[in-house]
C-alpha cells in the first residue's frame, strides 16, 4: 500500500514557516519514526509532499527520500512562474526520487493557471515526466481544467479533492465533474476529515466520495492521508478505515496504492 501524501516538517529548519504556533498542535517537528508509530503499519511506501514554498525544504526531502526506504518519491517546490522555472525543472528532475511538483495555489486568484507565463513550466514538467500536484480550492479548478486541456501529456494530481466547501458543494460537483472529463487529471482521496471540520454532518463525505467514484473511476483515485494535518481531525486508522469503507474492495489495489505508483512512476 501507498500512502500518497505525507508530510515532515521542522519548524525553523529547512525553510520551514508553517505550521506557526497558533496550531500547537502542529507546531513542532513530524519526522518518518512519527509517522510509523501512527498506527501505519500497512503502509509500504510513501509518497512525501512539500509543505513549504522553499528550495530548501524540497532539497531536504529529496535527501531523506534517498536513505529512508519508506519513500517512494518526492512532490516538491520550485516557483513555476519564475523566468528560470524550465531550467530549474530540468535541474531538479535529474533527482531520482523527485516524482512531481506543487505550487501552492489555494490562496491564489481563481485564475492562477490561465497566466501564460506558465506554460513553459508546465511543458518542462512534462518532458521531465513529473506531475503537477495542484493544491487549490473550489475556485480554482476551471483554470486548472484549462491548464489540462492546454497541456495534454501533462499529469495532474488533485490533492484533497480540491478541497470541497461542505457547505455548498454544487459548485464543486459541476467543476469537478467538467475536471474529470480530462483523461490526464487523477484525484486524491485524502484532506476531507479536515476540510469537513465540525460543523457539518460526516456524511457528506460520503457524497462527496461517491461523486469522485462516479466522476473519476477506479483508475484515476488515489489515497492518501494528509498526515500529520489529519490529526488535527482525526486518526491514521480512522481515515483508513473509512476511506475503505466508501471504495468498492474491488478498487483496493488501485486506489490505495496501484493508481499512485502508475501515475507517480514508482514501485510499491
Amino acid at each position: 500500500m501507498i500512502d500518497a501524501h505525507v508530510h515532515v516538517w521542522t519548524p525553523g529548519a529547512h525553510g520551514c514557516m508553517w505550521p506557526t504556533s497558533d496550531l500547537p498542535a502542529l507546531h513542532r517537528s513530524f519526522d518518518l519514526d512519527d509517522f510509523r508509530a501512527a498506527g501505519t503499519e500497512s503502509v509500504a511506501r510513501v509518497m512525501l509532499v512539500q509543505s513549504q514554498e522553499d528550495a530548501r525544504d524540497t532539497a531536504w526531502l529529496l535527501a531523506l527520500a534517498k536513505r529512508e526506504p519508506l519513500v517512494a518519491g518526492v512532490i516538491g517546490w520550485t516557483d513555476l512562474d519564475a523566468p528560470d522555472a524550465p531550467a530549474a525543472i530540468a535541474e531538479l528532475a535529474a533527482a531520482p526520487r523527485l516524482r512531481g511538483l506543487r505550487p501552492m495555489v489555494q490562496d491564489r486568484a481563481a485564475d492562477w493557471y490561465d497566466d501564460p507565463r506558465l506554460d513553459a513550466a508546465l511543458a518542462a514538467m512534462t518532458r521531465a515526466k513529473l506531475v503537477l500536484d495542484a493544491l487549490v480550492r473550489p475556485r480554482h479548478l476551471a483554470s486548472l481544467a484549462r491548464a489540462a486541456r492546454r497541456h495534454p501529456a501533462l499529469s495532474i494530481v488533485v490533492d484533497h479533492a480540491g478541497k470541497p466547501d461542505f457547505g455548498d458543494l454544487v459548485g464543486w460537483d459541476e467543476a469537478t465533474r467538467a475536471l474529470a472529463d480530462c483523461p490526464n487529471v487523477a484525484v486524491k482521496l485524502s484532506g476531507l476529515l479536515t476540510e469537513l471540520g465540525p460543523d457539518h454532518d460526516p456524511a457528506l463525505i460520503d457524497r462527496v466520495v461517491a461523486l469522485l467514484w462516479e466522476a473519476f473511476g477506479p483508475t484515476r483515485l488515489i489515497w492518501g492521508s494528509d498526515w500529520p494535518v489529519l490529526t488535527l481531525a482525526g486518526s491514521y486508522g480512522g481515515w483508513l478505515a473509512r476511506a475503505r469503507a466508501l471504495v468498492p474492495a474491488a478498487a483496493y489495489p488501485a486506489v490505495f496504492g496501484g493508481n499512485a505508483a502508475r501515475i507517480y512512476g514508482v514501485t510499491q
